[in-house]
């Protein structure tokens, strides 16, 4: 696996942040409204297993259950909806952490 931390941060002038944290082949997609919120993220419920090598900014290396990650392909494009849109696409499915 390919090194290096794959975490972005994008804040809107009203305070809604998304997070997308990788691994190169699976990534997490977290909005939140504002920086208590907990948020909710994009899930995969079809997937099984768990994948690790998600390293934040903070040097902190996680591990996710693959149901609540995204294959890169499918979490870069709910980004590019969410960025061109300013809402997820409908169909995926979210966990809401609130």
């Amino acid at each position: 696996m390919r090194s290096g931390r794959l975490e972005t941060w994008l804040t809107s002038s009203s305070g809604r942040s998304l997070a997308f944290v990788s691994n190169t082949a699976r990534a997490v997609v977290v909005l939140m409204n504002d920086d208590d919120d907990p948020g909710e993220h994009a899930v995969d419920p079809g997937a099984s297993g768990s994948s690790s090598g998600f390293v934040l900014e903070n040097g902190q290396h996680d591990a996710y259950p693959d149901a609540d990650t995204l294959p890169l392909a499918d979490a870069l494009r709910v980004v590019d909806h969410i960025l061109a849109s300013g809402a997820p696409p409908e169909d995926v499915e979210w966990s809401v952490d609130r």
